[in-house]
């Protein structure tokens, strides 16, 4: 079991931009890399970009090739890579198909998300959790759902807990509180914990009424994730079917960072969300 205090995501993600550092700094290609090692560049460039699991002895290679010459820097490395294969507390749940995004949002010290269908999963009832995931997932089994179910309410604790909390913004579409989700009983207690939570001075959220017509939005659902070590840039996710896309680079962040900030200026202020989302939770009490 890992230490609490090593996310093995964030090391594998630090790891891999120390070794593009390194790189770079000889002046080399990851294809030259790859050629001198007898590898496939794709491994080179998924062991710098944090994505694929790196061993010691592939930090060592890399060294040699990279002619570091500090036994210290080199054992240091070696135990990063240690660490890296370590398991957070999600893989206590099997496999989990987002399991690089959760351990990213585990470290993060903020995250801005947009969300254009349901409630944002750090802000769902258990109830509403799993109405939405069995909704998603038809062909999945109820231990598959369960399980999922979990892992939510765990990630929520980030939100809910005080020590050390997620600074959480969240601009939420109209259509995702309007969707019935479950039941209207369902729906109304899910609109009244969205409320209780964005009472909390950690968190914000923001709906997008449609009147707001077109938005910077439009494209789906997208989490800009900061970190507190500055050495960590800023990821941008974008949830796939099949699967996930995370944007590092800096011209994408602030790309999507002004597309947030669009977003926040048609939305209604944290103010008049709350009345907003009042009135439409009367509509399901009235039901």
């Amino acid at each position: 079991m890992a230490s609490p205090n090593i996310n093995p995501t964030v090391r594998r993600r630090r790891l891999g931009q120390e070794l593009r550092r390194l790189r770079e700094t000889k002046g080399l290609t990851a294809e030259g890399v790859a050629e001198k090692l007898l590898v496939s560049q794709s491994k080179i460039s998924r062991l710098e970009n944090g994505r694929r699991s790196i061993s010691p002895r592939d930090v060592r290679d890399l060294c040699g090739v990279y002619e570091v010459e500090d036994p210290r820097v080199v054992e240091s490395l070696m135990q990063m890579a240690k660490d890296s294969r370590q398991q957070g507390w999600w893989h206590a749940f099997g496999d989990i198909p987002y399991s690089v995004y959760i351990g990213l949002e585990t470290d993060a010290e903020s995250l801005r998300v947009y969300e254009p269908q349901v409630v944002p999963g750090l802000l769902q009832t258990p109830q509403y959790a799993e109405a939405v995931i069995s909704g998603a997932l038809p062909e999945s089994t109820p231990e598959e759902w369960a399980k999922r179910v979990g892992v939510r309410l765990r990630r929520q604790e980030r939100v809910t807990t005080a020590a050390a909390p997620l600074r959480l913004w969240a601009v939420v579409d109209e259509a995702a509180l309007r969707r019935m989700v479950g039941d209207r009983h369902l729906m109304l207690a899910q609109l009244e914990y969205l409320q209780e939570l964005a009472r909390l001075p950690h968190v914000t959220v923001q709906v997008l009424p449609f009147k707001a017509g077109a938005h910077t939005g439009l494209s789906g659902h997208y989490a800009i994730l900061e970190f507190p070590e500055t050495t960590d840039s800023s990821v941008v996710y974008i949830e796939g079917v099949t699967s996930d896309l995370y944007l590092e680079k800096t011209a994408d962040v602030q790309k999507y960072t002004v597309m947030y900030e669009h977003l926040r200026a048609k939305a209604l202020s944290a103010e008049d969300s709350q009345e907003y989302i009042d009135e439409i939770a009367k509509g399901y009490a009235a039901s």
